[in-house]
């Protein structure tokens, strides 16, 4: 099963590839703190390419130039308003392709050829709805993120570099393409799609919403640190989380969303090698953004819990 549907391995190299740039980020700032937070423009550009929001602050001076390539940290929600308008066309065309007939956008089959997926390949049986589970679940996840965004969070006056916010738009079109390439494209024949809900499909969902609950109660921590009781916002200063899972890591909601992706590998039945390497993408892209948040509140509160730690509870 590991070779079904001759997989995509150029688009898995690529999210490998980003991994490996996330991952030697996070190596750099861990060995070579010292050289990185000194004076320089390479030490600066690489800090404000790594940094935002909170974690920006008290990283030592900046050449004048860089705030002009800042945006506010609130900006992004856009990434979730892409993300849901995206997935929003990917499921419909999904759906029609696969419930009413259809075909997919030639594009897209294009994007499915120059990515390596086999026309001819053979159809494990119920890699179409797996596929589209997971595309579903995406949607579902960045909808909720959008409302979290517009009706719960508290953004402070925290910024993130240009180059950022660009990457994390293309991002949120690029995963919801990655699902949309997992689908098979062998010739249907006027076939329906069998629906066979299987154990990884019971398990996978019920991990995704188990971590999207726990999501939303840290982020919903966060913003109460910023309301009063009536859930007026009375601050923009930033305070010590209680609470939940942040008894346990600094970054929960970090830690959710790497369970979130996770949880979608399983829904594609374990085997599939370009979502795992989604999933690796995400653990150290989050762990990186999780140690430098667990840096800012040990370095900003004295009597900061010493047994948290930064990203995955006992371990990191």
């Amino acid at each position: 099963r590991a070779g079904a549907g001759a997989m995509p391995a150029v688009l898995a190299a690529a999210w490998a590839l980003l991994a490996g740039a996330f991952l030697s980020a996070l190596l750099l700032l861990w060995l070579t703190p010292a050289c990185l937070s000194g004076d320089g423009i390479v030490s600066d550009l690489f800090q404000d390419l790594l940094r935002y929001g909170k974690t920006k602050r008290g990283c030592g001076r900046h050449p004048a130039w860089l705030p002009r390539l800042q945006v506010p940290k609130r900006w992004f929600t856009h990434f979730y308003v892409v993300s849901v308008l995206w997935n929003s066309f990917l499921l419909i065309w999904l759906f029609q392709a696969e419930f009413l007939g259809g075909l997919l956008p030639s594009w897209i089959q294009h994007v499915h050829h120059a990515f390596g997926r086999d026309s001819q390949a053979e159809d494990m049986g119920n890699d179409h709805f797996s596929a589209l589970l997971v595309l579903l679940l995406l949607w579902l996840h960045s909808c909720r993120r959008l409302a979290e965004c517009l009706c719960t969070s508290v953004f402070s006056n925290g910024v993130i570099h240009i180059v950022q916010y660009c990457f994390g738009l293309v991002y949120y079109v690029a995963v919801g393409s990655t699902a949309l390439c997992q689908v098979p494209v062998n010739d249907r024949k006027g076939k329906e799609l069998s629906v066979q809900i299987c154990w990884y499909h019971i398990v996978g969902v019920t991990v995704y919403i188990w971590a999207s609950l726990h999501q939303h109660r840290c982020l919903v921590i966060l913003a109460n640190l910023r309301k009063s009781n009536s859930g007026k916002v009375v601050s923009l200063s930033h305070s010590v989380p209680f609470g939940d899972w942040f008894e346990r890591v600094s970054c929960p909601h970090y830690f959710a969303e790497l369970l979130i992706y996770v949880s979608l590998a399983i829904v594609l039945g374990f085997y599939n090698v370009t979502w795992w390497c989604v999933v690796l993408y995400v653990l150290f892209n989050q762990a990186l953004a999780a140690v430098l948040c667990h840096e800012f509140y040990q370095k900003n509160f004295s009597s900061y819990p010493k047994h948290r730690k930064a990203f995955i509870p006992f371990v990191f």
